[in-house]
């Protein structure tokens, strides 16, 4: 059955990740990056995840798993070796409405956690539905290679000069051109040369362009409107 691909934010959001070992902690960075609420539910929990309770980064149950544990939670992950202990989260994450994910198990799993490329706020995520994650990680290094760290820059210019864009132009199609003539501009290969203020009057020679054909568009409106 086909997947819905979304991207869910978590920011100040209970997660509840079950099992203390070394993929429950790859798991737990993850969620912290999204500014998640952590709660680690374990009897056994490795010292990276120790420490990060010491700091008040995470929250540690320190016994095994009980349902009543993914109460409030937005979604739990299930990280031991222990089936029974995975079952139990999936079947308490039914019962509560908690989609929860079971690592390596997708015959239990609500939902997949993909692959994923980050350059800023450009993400590039890659699902298998569980068939075959090696060609996910396959993937994801060759686009590691096609997507370089210049995209995230690039992408943070794009956004001010959108936000620029919406301020000073009216019109949406008009706003719509100058969005087309961002991308059309030499900026992303100046970006990517090193060149950020050649990049930024690319932009705004663009932006210029097309607030002062806004500006002429709406004098002209109002100069053919009845009086």
């Amino acid at each position: 059955m086909p997947l819905y691909p979304l991207f869910l934010k978590l920011d100040g959001r209970r997660c509840v990740v079950v099992g203390g070992g070394t993929v429950a902690a790859r798991k737990v960075r993850a969620l912290l990056e999204c500014g998640a609420r952590v709660t680690v539910v374990s009897p056994e929990i490795r010292a990276e995840l120790e420490k990060c309770a010491e700091a008040n980064e995470i929250k540690i149950v320190h016994r095994a798993f009980e349902p009543g544990d993914l109460e409030g939670a937005a979604i739990a992950i299930a990280a031991t070796n222990d089936r029974k202990v995975n079952e139990a989260v999936a079947n308490a994450g039914r019962e509560r409405g908690v989609l929860v994910n079971v690592v390596d198990v997708p015959g239990l799993c609500d939902f997949y956690v993909p692959s994923r490329v980050d350059r800023g706020d450009l993400q590039i995520a890659i699902c298998t539905g569980g068939a075959f994650p090696a060609f996910a990680k396959r993937l994801r290094l060759a686009l590691e290679k096609q997507f370089g760290p210049e995209f995230a820059a690039y992408l943070e210019l794009l956004a001010r000069y959108r936000q620029e864009a919406k301020a000073r132009i009216a019109d949406p199609h008009q706003r719509a051109k100058a969005e087309e003539a961002f991308l059309d501009s030499p900026a992303f290969a100046l970006v990517a040369e090193g060149k950020y203020e050649e990049a930024e009057k690319a932009l705004s020679a663009c932006l210029a362009r097309l607030s002062n054909k806004d500006k002429q568009d709406i004098g002209d409106e109002e100069e053919s409107c009845p009086s």
